[in-house]
């Protein structure tokens, strides 16, 4: 197949990926919030209220879409769209399956943190343009938030990099479906990227986008119609962009215990798909089960302990790893002498 047209037909599916992805959580998020509450979602529309999604989506393509006086009609245009398209592009990195990957790259790792990494910039653009300081507020804040724990986050991945001896995502799900051993050390990190994946979608306990003692909604407050619906479709592809990459990195991808992953075929992105939406229910169960952390208290927990503590695990992970790998050999030795010598 000619390169262009696949590259093509990847985002086309990626597009589609999102679109379903994002009406399936909103959906998913009514319910879970619902319950957790005791409250009553959406369920007169349709069975189960299915069918409320689509009034909301012809609201979302009908409403007047207008910017307010003195903003930067350019930037505040651009906005949404410097959201949108890094999750966009994160999507490609996530193996769906075996050879089931828009772009199988050496640095898969590395490209797709480096690409969620620019959404604070379209974040911060929005805030800006909208000439409302409640906007430029609820963006900077965000931010601050945002980049206290990305570091953590990258911090987390650095153990199951070093177990796999690769940063191919690719290939760390093999190398965990090589391994019944590989999430014990690993599971250390996948507490910590999980609560920092929780704050890097914005959701709470850490929310910081809106504050307790503003009605309005932080950095979005200006936008409407579709604008508003791009960046919102945004923010759930990125639950489930970094829902797939705690699955890839911690919970063995597509793979199941005792299958061989080469063997797998269709069946291998329904079981992706599957851990992922595990790991989002997740984070909607915490979301809607912790209060709201201060601002001042969530900037304290990201630099005084999750930063330092992850720093430390790190390189405790790091030294351990390293001796292990030096004494196995001696270690399997006196394993064989005791047990099995003299054969």
């Amino acid at each position: 197949m000619n390169a262009w047209l696949q590259a093509v037909l990847w985002v086309l599916m990626i597009l589609v990926v999102m679109l379903a992805n994002g009406s399936l959580i909103i959906y998913m998020l009514r319910k879970v919030l619902g319950a957790a509450h005791l409250r009553i979602g959406p369920q007169e529309l349709g069975p189960a209220g299915i069918f409320q999604l689509i009034p909301d989506i012809i609201k979302l393509l009908t409403k007047e879409d207008r910017h307010p006086n003195n903003s930067d009609r350019w930037l505040y245009i651009l906005a949404p769209i410097i959201i949108f398209l890094p999750v966009l592009v994160a999507f490609g990195f996530l193996p769906f399956g075996y050879r089931m990957v828009a772009a199988d790259i050496n640095m898969g790792i590395m490209m797709m943190i480096a690409f969620i990494a620019l959404v604070p910039l379209g974040v911060f653009a929005a805030g800006w343009a909208s000439h409302n300081k409640y906007s430029l507020i609820g963006a900077i804040r965000s931010i601050a938030a945002t980049i206290t724990y990305e570091i953590p986050l990258l911090l987390s991945v650095i153990p199951v990099v070093i177990m796999a001896g690769s940063l191919n995502l690719s290939e760390i799900v093999l190398a965990q479906a090589n391994s019944i051993w590989f999430v014990i050390p690993a599971l250390p990190s996948a507490i910590i990227f999980l609560i920092c994946a929780q704050m890097e979608t914005n959701q709470a306990p850490f929310d910081m986008t809106e504050a307790e003692g503003e009605l309005v909604a932080g950095f979005s407050t200006e936008y409407s119609a579709m604008r508003f619906g791009f960046i919102f479709l945004a923010e759930f592809a990125g639950n489930f962009v970094l829902a797939g990459l705690a699955v890839t990195l911690f919970l063995g991808g597509w793979t199941l215990p005792g299958v061989d992953p080469a063997t797998m075929g269709i069946l291998a992105p329904v079981v992706f798909v599957i851990k992922t939406y595990a790991v989002i229910f997740l984070f909607m169960m915490v979301r809607g089960n912790f209060s709201r952390f201060r601002i001042d208290r969530l900037a304290q927990m990201g630099w005084k302990r999750m930063i330092p503590f992850t720093l430390v695990w790190t390189i405790v992970f790091a030294i351990g790893y390293r001796a292990f790998q030096l004494w196995q050999p001696s270690l399997g030795s006196l394993l064989t002498s005791v047990f099995g010598g003299g054969g």
